[in-house]
């Protein structure tokens, strides 16, 4: 039996998953979206990609800046849903909206909660040093992400994982998981589980401020954000009077501590840019000079071959 769906969410990750209910055998009666935001050059107001799909496939749209307006509130409850599906909506539901579907409200959750609850579950992991992450499919409360865990499903964080690379497999595997887990919803075979407080960590949101690479502290740790911050915030370092964003790197592991100042640049070849750490060594092997596209530093020695010097000092401010 098909359910009558409402669908909350706004960005790429949730898009995907508002795809497949589109396709399968259930119907999605009304999406809801955040407002219109200026984006590009001209500033101009943009749709989201949930927004974009759904007026694609001719589906109602709704972009209520919250939930306070008693108005906003009863448009809702008069979809008479059987079930509210929330991915990445970006807004907190109060108990009212929760309440309001037959079977409640259900989110698509990018990680293995109670691991990582809030915004940046994706990047949080990877930076974290994580072996492991996943989907989970949770039924949702008041709390943020506190809700019972009705189904998982996992996967590896690979050694070349970024934030994006990673953002993109779940995205594959979020929706086939949504969809068994509905069927679980019709046949009333859900098996709640409660989640254990003590284990949980907040992802908070990513900051461009936190992309500013520190060398005075260890070479994985910021290998590791390297990783999670690429596509986004991107990290970076200064040179001289110029920002050089840093899409890969790798902490060299026969290196040991240097006596440098970190951020000293102590070899430079085809093979990267070799700098020191407060416990070793990171090889920068992509970058983007300002106003470049991102190059492996081969290509930017061959180009540029004295922007780059032993003894140089890469900054953690400008």
């Amino acid at each position: 039996m098909a359910l009558n769906i409402i669908f909350a969410g706004t960005p790429d990750f949730a898009a995907e998953h508002l795809q497949a209910l589109v396709a399968s055998e259930h119907n999605v009666i009304a999406v809801y979206s955040q407002p219109d935001r200026p984006a590009g050059r001209g500033k101009k107001l943009q749709p989201s990609p949930v927004k974009k799909v759904a007026l694609e496939h001719d589906l109602p749209v709704y972009q209520p800046l919250n939930f306070k307006q008693a108005e906003d509130v009863e448009q809702l409850q008069a979809l008479n849903a059987d079930i509210m599906i929330v991915v990445a909506y970006g807004l907190i539901l109060p108990k009212v909206i929760l309440d309001a579907p037959k079977h409640g409200c259900l989110n698509v959750h990018a990680s293995i909660l109670p691991r990582w609850r809030g915004a940046a579950p994706i990047q949080r992991c990877i930076e974290a040093g994580d072996k492991m992450t996943g989907i989970t499919i949770m039924q949702m409360d008041v709390g943020l992400d506190t809700g019972d865990m009705l189904s998982k499903v996992t996967t590896g964080i690979n050694a070349d994982d970024t934030g994006g690379s990673l953002h993109d497999r779940l995205a594959d595997m979020g929706p086939a998981a949504l969809l068994q887990t509905l069927q679980q919803v019709e046949a009333g075979e859900l098996k709640p589980e409660v989640q254990n407080d003590a284990l949980a960590n907040y992802a908070h949101k990513l900051t461009k401020e936190e992309a500013l690479i520190h060398w005075d502290d260890n070479a994985e740790g910021i290998a590791l954000r390297v990783r999670a911050f690429n596509p986004f915030p991107m990290t970076y370092t200064v040179l001289g009077n110029d920002r050089i964003k840093v899409l890969q790197a790798e902490v060299l592991a026969d290196a040991k501590a240097t006596v440098q100042t970190p951020g000293t640049i102590l070899a430079v070849s085809k093979q990267g840019i070799d700098v020191a750490c407060n416990d070793g060594v990171l090889r920068l092997t992509k970058i983007q000079l300002a106003g470049k596209k991102p190059m492996n530093v081969a290509d930017v020695i061959n180009g540029q071959p004295t922007l780059f010097q032993p003894n140089y000092v890469l900054a953690s401010q400008l």
